[in-house]
């Protein structure tokens, strides 16, 4: 077994037919399928079930891609930091839900690091893949939050991902909408009101969503729900559609939309904690003190 077959495995599971992935790897269809059935043979599992209509993962093929996934992580890693020729380039990579204050304190951080040549990573993602980066060190630091509701599962993941987590703030529950809504007007607004309009939710494409939500009221019944997982599309289905979408009340210190949409105080209250997360025992790089420094600006 080879780290290229393992990046062929995630190359197919990420394409909807063998064929687009032999051409997005740059090999011939015939040598990405021996490839494949080498590796199952050696594994003795099946990966892929094989169809006129294209490939899909199997259950034993699902397990097998979440191990993939991480080892790869793993060896782009070391690739990176010990392989790279030049190496006085320095490194850092943080993870997060989606929170513009915490993009701020990284580009406030870039600002103060007097360094010449870098390679610096921001990922804005889905929660299990915040905690899953910080746990495997693809990212030093993870920006997280939970609410009442899954506060408790939260910290049993803590545990077991062997993450320490320190909160930075506690939240109140704000609706966001497009600053030309019929409603935007109003100082506070309850769930009620917003009924005839659809609310716009991160996705966390999970089979743990609900547990793993990273907004407030993630176990109210929507009538009216749309899911996403890019913010300026989020923006466009609520300018769009008078559509709106929960959070912080943070948001507005965004460049990009603070012009544009505003918050409003929701009547149902469901705040959220707010901090970041490291490694237990995990000692900071030079980067990643000062973006704490920078996170700690926030901190109530």
């Amino acid at each position: 077994m080879t780290i290229l077959q393992l990046k062929y495995v995630i190359c197919i599971a990420n394409s909807p037919s063998m064929r687009e992935a032999a051409s997005k790897l740059f090999v011939s269809q015939p040598a990405l399928s021996a490839t494949i059935r080498e590796l199952e043979e050696e594994l003795q599992i099946k990966i892929f079930e094989r169809s006129n209509k294209g490939i899909i993962l199997t259950e034993q093929g699902s397990e097998f891609l979440s191990y993939a996934k991480q080892a790869v992580s793993q060896y782009e890693l070391i690739e990176d930091r010990y392989m790279e020729k030049d190496k006085e380039k320095k490194h850092f990579s943080v993870s997060m839900q989606h929170y513009v204050f915490a993009v701020h304190a990284f580009l406030k951080t870039v600002k103060r690091c007097d360094t010449s040549k870098y390679v610096y990573s921001v990922h804005e993602t889905k929660t299990d893949e915040v905690l899953t980066n910080v746990k495997n060190l693809k990212s030093e630091i993870g920006v997280i939050a939970y609410s009442k509701s899954n506060e408790n599962i939260m910290k049993k993941l803590f545990r077991e991902y062997q993450l320490e987590f320190t909160p930075l703030m506690v939240r109140d529950t704000f609706a966001y909408v497009w600053k030309e809504h019929p409603l935007a007007n109003k100082k506070e607004i309850s769930l009620e009101e917003l009924k005839e309009y659809p609310c716009v939710s991160f996705d966390q494409s999970s089979e743990n969503e609900f547990y793993l939500s990273e907004e407030a009221l993630g176990n109210y019944d929507f009538d009216k729900l749309i899911k996403s997982n890019d913010r300026a599309t989020s923006a466009e289905i609520m300018a769009v559609l008078n559509g709106y979408s929960i959070g912080t009340g943070i948001m507005t210190d965004s460049i990009t939309l603070k012009d544009e949409f505003v918050c409003i105080k929701l009547k149902e209250e469901d705040p959220l904690t707010i901090g970041y997360i490291l490694r237990k025992n995990h000692t900071l790089s030079e980067f990643g003190q000062k973006y704490i420094e920078e996170l700690n600006r926030y901190k109530e």
